[in-house]
């Protein structure tokens, strides 16, 4: 055969994880299922197998680097329980799981029931509970164990029976014989359907599944801080699996409604207020509203609009820690757009007074100034 070395694109002192790390790669890269269309991937892949068994074993790897050859090595089973052989092609994907439930693809035991699926719901909550806190209940439809059978599946007084198609294991072998040596792969048991039993005397109440559907509700604990778009988990509040399998999770997706007054931008608030020109000129007291409550706002004289106050410690509670964000008071310089005569005067005798040019108060100036153009 070729170089195991060559095989598996690794220098010949490379480290046990190295030669580890290269055959996962290779294999993977050119594993037959991978490579439908490549009638040499069968061939290539199973020649990494067998460079594998040889490198991954200290004794057959020292033999190979002192004799050029693996003294008693050869392909024998695919799936057998040597080192190196296909079966611990498991082992190196998924770290001694099958893909389907059982170890090392069906070998330790029978197929277990399946997990239940998780199931998502919307919350929407007021923006002052969404920031201080609350509970809320939340209504989901989900599957629970069936009662009448203790989630078996089977009648009062039966018991679910080993599948005999596949010896309890949930999982068939096919065996293809090629030029190569056996092709062995393994497919959720049909008449079991993965879970290694079989129901001769299904529940009436749930068809043998299990599980019933229902509507359920919960109560949440949501803590403060959350936004718009925030996700709880409820680990173990999602479905049952059939037949007594546990539990999926419950996510809860938060809606928070709009708050009349404030923004929210991340922990801090922003509220515009609008002031006259009066109060901007020569300053002034304001009530502003907070989520604790009412609290005066000083606006020193000659304040310009689009400036803004800082209420330390008045904002959202921080999600994760101590602490709160801020509010941010932004004042507004509100413009007149209708003037009584004696507020009219006023300015006028303003304006005078700063020797500042306005319009005269003769209403029919702008019509004799758009004739003058028409």
């Amino acid at each position: 055969m070729a170089d195991p070395y060559d095989v598996l694109e690794v220098p010949r002192d490379a480290s046990d994880d190295d030669i580890k790390r290269s055959y996962r790669r290779l294999a993977r890269q050119y594993h037959p299922d991978a490579n439908p269309d490549d009638p040499d991937a069968e061939a290539r892949f199973k020649e990494l197998a067998a460079a594998y068994e040889i490198l991954s074993d200290p004794d057959k790897r020292a033999r190979y680097d002192r004799y050029g050859s693996a003294e008693g090595f050869d392909l024998g089973d695919p799936f057998g329980s040597g080192a190196g052989g296909l079966g611990d092609l498991f082992d190196v994907f998924f770290g001694g799981a099958g893909p389907f439930g059982g170890q090392g693809g069906g070998r330790g035991g029978p197929a277990g029931p399946r997990r239940g699926p998780d199931l998502e719901v919307t919350a929407t909550l007021p923006f002052t509970e969404a920031v201080f806190g609350t509970q809320t209940a939340v209504t989901v439809h989900t599957a629970l164990a069936c009662e009448d059978c203790d989630a078996t599946g089977a009648e009062a007084g039966t018991r679910p029976e080993p599948c005999p198609d596949c010896g309890a294991t949930g999982e068939v072998r096919t065996v293809r014989q090629t030029v190569l040596g056996q092709i062995v792969s393994a497919a959720p048991c049909r008449g079991c359907g993965g879970t290694g039993q079989v129901i001769a005397s299904p529940c009436p109440t749930c068809g043998g599944d299990g599980r019933v559907a229902t509507d359920t509700t919960y109560t949440v604990d949501v803590p403060q801080g959350v936004d718009d778009g925030s996700t709880l988990r409820l680990t173990g509040r999602g479905a049952v699996g059939p037949r007594g399998g546990p539990p999926g999770d419950l996510y809860v997706r938060l809606r928070v409604q709009r708050h009349p007054t404030f923004e929210r931008h991340g922990d801090d608030l922003v509220e515009r207020r609008s002031i006259s020109i009066a109060q901007a000129a020569l300053g002034a007291s304001l009530l502003v509203e907070t989520l604790d409550g009412v609290e005066t706002l000083v606006v020193p004289r000659g304040t310009q609009t689009g400036r803004v106050f800082r209420l330390k410690g008045r904002g959202v509670p921080h999600l994760q820690g101590r602490g709160r964000g801020d509010l941010h008071v932004e004042v507004v310089v509100e413009t007149p757009s209708k003037l009584s005569a004696e507020e009219e005067d006023a300015l006028r005798a303003y304006a005078a007074l700063r020797g500042e040019e306005v319009a005269p108060h003769d209403e029919g100036f702008f019509s004799r100034i758009r004739s003058a153009f028409s």
